[in-house]
Order: structure tokens, then sequence, then C-alpha cells
């Protein structure tokens, strides 16, 4: 089981907290440092300073950071134009030295699309616009150099392309797609996904899930063995129940809620439940972070939890 590292930042951080913990994470040996990308906070938190851009972001830790691969839990398709969005993956991989990973989904949370004047297409709409994206971002990233790329989509027309620049990863960045919708999130993962992931799901909604993304590619006769299969769950770890529940009160969460939903509890507790995820075919695991001060969390897990998984 990989273990990896999930942080929210718009719930409030600046581009050097992040830094921060993307090195302690390198440092501790874990596999990724991924960010959410949204530009509004959620709940009761003020968001102060104000929100970070996802790529930018990590166009920064491209440089600043030497082994660990980096990613997004999810773009939204709503964001950006599928055109620059390669390019600046493509860069942002040229950058790190082939590290990057796209994380992408619809856009869900209607507030921060009002909240920036981004328009905030139909579900069905957006789930169309999705597709047409990772095909218009696929194509531009496999076509051969010295090629052109078209593409005769509805929303993303392209003609004539030079499909430039080349990530540096051959054929392409690994896509992350992932949620709990029962059909197109299964057959746009089959079709064009390398991994699947599924955030702060239950061991029986994750290995149902799990099963209709296997069924979506059976029916286009690819191997489900080709994808890799995670999850994405809130970290609260502690030597012992007063640590725990310290952690818990400092990201405004209950202990007995957190291990009913999250991973929580002693190294032990984590350890055992990490199995049953590993039990239902999860080989990854992104830890959120939520209180990004708290780097002594981080360093637990990575010697206490690491090991044993």
């Amino acid at each position: 089981m990989e273990l990896r590292i999930f942080t929210e930042p718009q719930q409030g951080a600046s581009y050097d907290q992040l830094l921060t913990v993307a090195r302690c994470a390198e440092d501790a040996g874990y596999g990724a440092f991924f960010r959410s990308d949204h530009y509004l906070m959620m709940g009761e938190a003020s968001g102060e300073p104000g929100p970070t851009d996802a790529w930018t972001t990590l166009a920064g830790l491209a440089r600043e950071t030497s082994r660990i691969r980096l990613g997004t839990l999810m773009t939204a398709a709503t964001f950006r134009l599928p055109g620059p969005l390669a390019i600046t993956v493509a860069q942002v991989d040229q950058m790190s030295g082939g590290r990057v990973e796209l994380g992408i989904g619809t856009g869900w949370f209607a507030e921060e699309h009002t909240a920036y004047g981004i328009p905030f297409p139909s579900l069905a709409e957006r789930f169309d616009r999705l597709e047409e994206q990772l095909a218009v971002i696929t194509g531009l990233w496999t076509t051969p150099r010295g090629e052109r790329f078209a593409y005769d989509g509805r929303y993303y027309p392209v003609a004539d392309s030079p499909a430039l620049p080349k990530p540096v990863q051959a054929p392409r960045p690994p896509i992350l797609i992932g949620g709990t919708g029962r059909k197109r999130t299964p057959q746009l993962t089959a079709r064009y996904a390398d991994e699947f992931n599924l955030p702060f799901a239950s061991l029986a909604d994750s290995a149902a899930q799990f099963d209709r993304v296997r069924a979506a590619c059976a029916e286009i006769g690819r191997n489900p063995a080709e994808l890799c299969w995670s999850n994405a769950l809130v970290l609260c770890c502690g030597r012992d129940d007063a640590e725990v529940n310290r952690r818990a009160a400092a990201i405004g969460r209950e202990p007995e809620e957190l291990r009913a939903n999250g991973l929580a509890g002693t190294p032990a507790e984590i350890i055992d439940k990490i199995g049953r995820y590993a039990e239902i075919g999860a080989e990854r695991i992104y830890l959120q972070v939520l209180d990004l001060a708290d780097l002594d969390h981080l360093e637990l897990v990575a010697a206490e939890v690491m090991p044993k998984v």
C-alpha cells in the first residue's frame, strides 16, 4: 500500500506552508504530495490568506522538491480550457523531471464558480465537457512529434495543432478520475484513466464502486488490472487517545466520527483499517491532512504506519 499526502489549501494555506508540508512528506518517504483544486473555502474556515492556484503551486513545488510525485485531486474541468491545461501540465511535468499526475473531474462546488465568475453548467453538460477535455488533453500529449492533432468536439474543437509541448513522461502523465457517479464516471475511467480514486467512502461503498469501474472496463475490453485503485480518507493519528482527541479538536471533528469515516486512532488502528481497504483492492491511500502546521502528524504515520502497510 502506497501512502500519499493530500491537502486542502482552500481552507487556508499559503504557498510557503504547502512547500513546508511537501518537503516534510518527501523527507518522510511518502509517495506523493497532492492538493485539491478549489478557489473557495468550505464550512466555517476563514480561508485566509486566500486561495492558491493548484497548478501554480505545483509548478513551484516542481522546482523546490526532487523526488516526491505531485498532483491534483481533482482539477475541475470547468476551471481551464483543455489545450492550455495540457500545456500547463506538460510544462510542470518538465519542470519536475517527470513527477506530475493529473487528477481531473467535472467540478462540483457551485459557490466557488459564482465567487470567481466561472461558468457552472448542468451536471450533464459538465460530464460532456469533461469527456471532451480528456480526449483533447490525451490527444495533444500522445500525438507523435512532427504530426498535427485535430478533434471535432462540440465544446472544444481543435484544428491543426502542433500538439506541443510534450510532457517528460511517456506516453503521458498518469490521469486520475474518481467519484461516486454510477455510469459516466466508470465509463470515463475505463476509457481514459490510469488510476481510479474514491474520496471519503466506506468500505462497502468503495467495493461497490470499484466493481462498477471493473464492469465498465470489461465492456470495452480493458483489463482492470491496468488501473491503480485508491481511496482518499481524512487522517487523525495519535500515539494514544489523548493525542487523537487533540488532533481531532484541531480540525473541528469528533474522534469517533473520524474513526468511523476516516483513518483515525492509534497507528495500530490505522494499520488495521488500511488493511481492510487493501482487501477490497485499494493500492494507494491519500491521507487528507487538514492541520498543515502539525508536521509531527506526518512523521508519526511515516514512522509507525508506513513500514507496516
